[in-house]
């Protein structure tokens, strides 16, 4: 079949162009034009003496045994099939591996001009990059903003308290003494300061009435231990209680996904210092955000002793300091934050093409990550 025996020839050809390591594996990163000269590109994994082709954002990906055979991925990565069974894919695939090989020929002729090209031609919208939350925000007349869901004086008050150093003081953070029944009133307090629209919120229930009705479920024992026993709180929280039990999410006091849940956890500051308790709100996810700080503010004044995760960060997004991520136009939203590092303060992502009629104006401020260099082994 000629799928396959391009797809052999291509990983012969690779063989001689310098490659990157992840752990042991060997792997290539391909941009080229097709014959329509439209952008595409190849990431390539050779496992032992098994390649792995992935056409990003595309077709999906192919399993090579040299000399044996070429499967098609399903969309699992789990099952394989043989092109035979699949002509429609293999159609697909074969000008694809085609237009790579002659890529490959190009680069192997000028690396350094078929990389300029590259970095000139390549889509934006296949990109990854930072900009600037300031400038975003001053472009987009639409979007989401945090400091103006929050409002004005609760975004004052947030910034205020990271601004004096209330993160850095143990005290305002730590409480010396703690029962669960301490803990539901934490609860009942966040509960009614972080309702939304649409929710309902029964005000008559107690703290762990409403923990009991609102949170994640998978308690570990926490409803089951005496409310209103330091002790007992305490030999919970060090695991050492008989009624503690494991693989739940205790903190989950409002559902959500992996990402976009709200934990208020309790723990000791440190392994260290055992004699009290920290007390942190996260919810770092920009739908559940403002649900937290308001939550946070709310504790605050009633003054026990609380926490936000990562206050630094939570003042720079409600001052858009922080950085928008852009990601490839064919990359999921969900989690795309995480592709960035921490470093570059990204909370929130979105996509090139939302940049609409302010591509222009936003497009010379985009820090881009720096694409793959495909070079010959012996340049």
């Amino acid at each position: 079949m000629e799928l396959t025996s391009s797809t052999f020839a291509l990983m012969k050809e690779l063989s001689d162009f310098s490659y990157e390591l992840s752990s042991l594996d060997r792997v290539w990163n391909i941009l080229f034009p097709d014959k329509g000269e439209k952008w595409n590109h190849l990431h390539v994994n050779k496992y032992n003496q098994t390649f792995f082709i992935t056409h990003i954002g595309g077709l999906g990906s192919l399993e090579v045994e040299p000399k044996k055979g070429v499967r098609l991925v399903d969309s699992m990565g789990t099952s394989f099939y043989s092109v035979e069974n699949h002509r429609q894919l293999a159609t697909a695939w074969e000008p694809l591996i085609v237009s790579a090989r002659k890529w490959l020929d190009v680069a192997r002729k000028d690396w350094i001009k078929a990389n300029k090209r590259i970095q000139v031609e390549y889509p934006l919208r296949y990109r990854y990059g930072v900009a600037p939350n300031a400038l975003i925000r001053a472009s987009l007349p639409d979007v989401y903003r945090l400091d103006k869901e929050l409002g004005k004086g609760r975004t004052r008050k947030l910034v205020c308290l990271v601004e004096d150093g209330f993160f850095l003081k143990a005290k305002n953070m730590e409480a010396s003494a703690m029962t669960a029944s301490d803990y539901f009133q934490y609860c009942r307090i966040a509960y009614i300061a972080g309702k939304r629209k649409e929710e309902s919120v029964d005000e008559s229930l107690s703290g762990r009435e409403m923990y009991s009705r609102y949170a994640d479920g998978r308690h570990e024992g926490l409803l089951d231990i005496d409310p209103a026993s330091g002790q007992e709180f305490a030999d919970w929280i060090d695991g050492n209680h008989p009624k503690r039990g494991g693989g739940g999410h205790p903190w989950e006091i409002k559902r959500g996904g992996n990402t976009t849940h709200i934990d208020l956890s309790v723990s000791r500051p440190s392994s260290y210092r055992q004699e009290s308790f920290k007390v942190e709100l996260r919810g770092e996810s920009i739908g559940r955000m403002v649900e937290t700080m308001r939550m946070f503010l709310a504790i605050h004044e009633a003054r026990l002793p609380i926490s936000i995760a990562n206050p630094e960060g939570v003042r720079k997004r409600l001052l858009a300091q922080d950085n928008i991520g852009i990601i490839a136009s064919y990359a999921s939203l969900h989690r795309a934050n995480q592709h960035f590092s921490r470093d570059e303060d990204v909370f929130d992502v979105m996509h090139y093409d939302d940049l609409g009629r302010f591509k222009r104006r936003i497009t010379p401020f985009v820090t881009w990550e720096p694409l793959p260099i495909l070079k010959p082994r012996d340049a």
